[in-house]
Formats: C-alpha cells, sequence, structure tokens
C-alpha cells in the first residue's frame, strides 16, 4: 500500500508516520500488519488471540486507533490500516529487523535470542540511530531470519513464499524467511541446518499432520509439521 498525502480531517499529513506512540499502540499496528497480510481485514478475536487481549479490550482500541486515522474498523467486519498507520507499522518492524540483524553482527546475539531484545529496543530506539545502525550494516534488505527489511521510506519487498509444511513429495524450494517468535523451534531449525538460503527437497511426507523428510546438501532430515509451517520458502520451478 502506498501512502498519499490526505488529511482526511486530522489536522496532519497522513503520508507521514504517527510519532510519540506508546508501546501499546505499536504493538497492535504490528498485529494488524502481520495478520492482514495481503491487505485484509483482520478480525477482533485474531487481534485478540495474536496479542493475548480481551476481545473488549481489542475493541475499545480499535476505537482509538480509528479515531487517530491509523485504522478503518467497522464493527463485525474487521479492520485495516490507513496508509498512516501502515507507514507507522512499518516503521517499527524497521526498527525490529535492524536491531536484530545488528545486535547479532556487532554484539554476538545468537539468532534464536535475539527477538525478545529487539522487541524490547523497538519502541525505545529512534529513527535516527536505526538509520546509523542500517548504514554501520552496510544498508541491509533481509534480517537475520531473512525477513524483509523495510526502507526508511515504508516501501517493503514483496515474495511470492509459501510454508515447507505446504510443499508436495519432489518439490523443491530454496529457505527465505523463518519466524522469529519461538525461540525453541528457531533453536530446532538451527539444529536441522534449515537457514534462510538453504536449498531443499521434499523426499517423504507421512500425511497432513504427520513429519516430513526433506533432503538438505544430500543428508536427509525430518521435521514436524508445527516446525515445517514456520519455515517459508521460494518454490524451485523445474528441480528435483
Amino acid at each position: 500500500m502506498s501512502a498519499g498525502s490526505d488529511l482526511l480531517g486530522y489536522g496532519v499529513e497522513l503520508s507521514k508516520p504517527f510519532e510519540g506512540l506508546s508501546r501499546t499502540v505499536e504493538d497492535y499496528l504490528k498485529a494488524i500488519y502481520k495478520l492482514g497480510q495481503p491487505q485484509a481485514a483482520v478480525s477482533t478475536s485474531a487481534l485478540a488471540d495474536e496479542l493475548a487481549r480481551s476481545a473488549a479490550s481489542v475493541t475499545n482500541m480499535m476505537k482509538s486507533l480509528a479515531e487517530q486515522g491509523l485504522v478503518e474498523h467497522t464493527p463485525y467486519r474487521g479492520v485495516r490500516l490507513t496508509a498512516r498507520g501502515e507507514l507507522t507499522a512499518l516503521r517499527v518492524i524497521r526498527r525490529h529487523r535492524v536491531l536484530e540483524l545488528y545486535l547479532i553482527e556487532k554484539l554476538a546475539y545468537t539468532w534464536d535470542g535475539v527477538h525478545a531484545e529487539a522487541e524490547r529496543l523497538e519502541h525505545a530506539v529512534s529513527d535516527e540511530l536505526i538509520d546509523r545502525m542500517a548504514y554501520a550494516l552496510g544498508e541491509p534488505t533481509l534480517d537475520p531470519h531473512g525477513s524483509p527489511i523495510p526502507t526508511r521510506d515504508g516501501e517493503i519487498a514483496e515474495r511470492d513464499l509459501v510454508s515447507l509444511a505446504e510443499l508436495q513429495v519432489d518439490e523443491a524450494a530454496v529457505i527465505r524467511e523463518v519466524s522469529d517468535h519461538d525461540d525453541d523451534l528457531l533453536r530446532d531449525v538451527a539444529a536441522l541446518g534449515l537457514y534462510p538460503e538453504t536449498k531443499v527437497v521434499v523426499r517423504r511426507a507421512a500425511s497432513q499432520a504427520g513429519p516430513i523428510t526433506v533432503e538438505v546438501e544430500e543428508l536427509e532430515r525430518v521435521l514436524e509439521r508445527d516446525l515445517a509451517s514456520v519455515i517459508m520458502v521460494e518454490r524451485v520451478v523445474g528441480e528435483v
């Protein structure tokens, strides 16, 4: 979504992210962005589950965010980010992903232990500090887990990815991204050598709910479906 410059009655330019928001508001905007891809309405119940909040609390927050021009909220039909809300969400996501990479590259954090630290810091650091970190890192486009880093202007790369769990037997793919929200799963992924940019081929799949076997560098690895579901891949057409 590209941001426009409409005022929409709020007295501010909506092509700019909202300044001075609380951590709670920023977390809501991030969650709506995550659940609403690609540009779908997000239900109150989905947000409540994602953020571990009550439905009533989420409904009240949606009304507040709508009043600030950050979301469009239609009762019983869900919520979408406005252009300004999306820019604000992408700014927080940029902070988080640059922080993760900086903490790993410069301060020797591990890829399975950096998420919580970045979550704490993303609400406190300035955009200037993040830009300086990005410059020191060589203006990276991906975070340590393969997720695209939004630009300072709020642009983010779009990719056609599916989860490893969705592949059929003999399908080949390249791992592009691994969810960073569960440290234990990240350790399991690392133990199997399933890092971003690794090529895999599905060799066996027990059932829709059972484990799958993939070939990695001529070695077979067995993983459960819940683990495969957090590994996002890009299909490689014509290779087995």
